[in-house]
């Protein structure tokens, strides 16, 4: 199948899992996930409708953005973001979904701010628990929103999650099911700097099972854009 042929059966899943749930498809926001996928697939994927990409890697975004990649649609950024690599993200991305510590949300403030801008985020939470992964614990997501009101150049606008890998789609719902709960519990509170706009969650092998639980934005890679080759990198 072509990548435009790809793009219309993921829409069309999208809108299927919303309406099932009772949801309307167009507040649901499919996120093209272009690793490894170089600038002219980039383009073939924007002539098929869509229009965001997220990017894994610092390097490969800022190529593909030197070479028109993304123009008529909006980049976020949806991989690991090192300390060391914030300057080369913060404005280039409209989004960046991988917030996992303090300490990151402390230098994208200072990086923004330096810059006269804000820079819009949302914070991963690590729902499974896992040591391999990074982001915050569910019960210390209060006090991390609190935390973000002392930091003027950002705004938080809601929560991504990865949940651990599991044998199928279905494995995965309490997970999304628990991210919809505190996306709730959390937006309920006012905090300085935060707003509840966006659950991010879902990828290729479960998108429709996130977008039945309440994802906001689906991070689509393979579905998309086919397997990606890693033995050529």
């Amino acid at each position: 199948m072509t990548i435009a042929e790809n793009v219309a059966l993921v829409q069309e899943n999208i809108a299927r899992a919303a309406r099932a749930a009772g949801r309307d498809p167009a507040g649901i926001r499919l996120v093209a996930a272009s690793k490894m996928n170089d600038a002219a697939r980039v383009r073939e994927a924007i002539a098929a409708g869509v229009r965001v990409f997220g990017e894994n890697r610092v390097q490969e975004m800022l190529e593909k953005h030197a070479q028109g990649a993304y123009e008529g649609a909006e980049l976020h950024f949806i991989g690991h973001l090192q300390k060391n690599k914030v300057r080369q993200v913060v404005g280039l991305a409209s989004l960046i979904h991988s917030v996992d510590s303090l300490e990151l949300l402390a230098v994208i403030d200072r990086c923004a701010a330096a810059r006269g801008l804000r820079q819009d985020v949302l914070l991963e939470v690590n729902i499974g628990g896992e040591a391999s992964k990074s982001g915050f614990a569910p019960e210390a997501l209060p006090a991390a929103l609190e935390k973000a009101g002392e930091y003027g150049a950002v705004q938080v606008r809601g929560l991504m999650a990865i949940p651990p890998v599991c044998a199928s789609p279905e494995e995965n719902r309490p997970f999304f099911l628990r991210m919809k709960q505190l996306f709730v519990d959390n937006g309920r509170k006012k905090y300085d700097n935060v707003s509840m706009d966006f659950l991010s969650m879902g990828m290729s092998g479960d998108y429709t099972e996130a977008v039945a639980c309440g994802a906001d934005l689906v991070r689509v890679g393979t579905a998309i854009f086919g397997a990606r080759d890693y033995s050529r990198k």
